[in-house]
């Protein structure tokens, strides 16, 4: 059966192999060749991908990613659509869905959104909810540090504190949508801020905001 991470895997594979390594995409100073040789390292390099969140590592995951950019584009796509190796944690099917489901799902809006031709993705209220489901576990993770209290709202309403403090901003839109913008996307994420008018630019401006 099917899972929605490994749908967006697929699916970001497909993209990246239309667009070309050289597209530009949403993560900054990254074309499609950079932003494909992250997700292979992420998956297949854990002596390395560490470096994202360890400091002393971070020259190490550098130097191994620009290893992987590197290498033929074809073959970067083809470890994506093939996913982990044999003995990797992300085989398991619930491991692969809690960790990768995002992953995926922003990392091809990432490319998707960057082009000039992009329009808005229609998702199934199912897959929103999965997504809520993942972004209500972490929204106060990716919300540590931001310059204003954030609460996270769905157009029905359900809500999600990401960062507690004064004054408040509140941004509403779909549950992908609010990911996009907790994830450091702001300028490509369609919600809507209400909120100080000071507050609001400062969280647009945050550079707290992301993964």
């Amino acid at each position: 059966m099917s899972t929605f991470a490994k749908r967006e895997r697929l699916l970001l594979a497909d993209l990246l192999e239309t667009v070309g390594p050289d597209a530009e995409t949403l993560c900054e100073g990254w074309r499609t060749r950079d932003l494909a040789a992250h997700v292979v390292v992420r998956e297949r390099r854990p002596d390395a991908a560490g470096g994202a969140l360890i400091k002393p590592l971070a020259s190490r995951l550098e130097k191994v990613q620009a290893e992987y950019a590197a290498k033929p584009y074809p073959e970067l796509i083809q470890l994506i659509r093939t996913g982990p190796p044999r003995f990797s944690p992300f085989q398991l099917k619930q491991i692969d869905e809690a960790a990768n489901i995002v992953e995926f799902y922003v990392h091809t809006e990432d490319v998707r959104r960057a082009q000039p031709d992009w329009s808005p993705r229609e998702l199934d209220a199912v897959f929103q909810d999965a997504l809520w489901s993942r972004l209500e576990r972490t929204a106060r993770l990716v919300g540590r540090g931001v310059p204003t209290g954030l609460v996270l709202r769905r157009p029905d309403g359900q809500t999600a504190v990401a960062h507690r403090g004064t004054p408040v901003v509140t941004a509403t839109g779909e549950a992908s949508e609010l990911l996009m913008f907790v994830f450091g996307r702001q300028s490509a994420a369609k919600v809507e801020l209400d909120g100080e008018e000071d507050a609001i630019t400062r969280l647009h401006e945050s550079r707290q905001l992301g993964i």
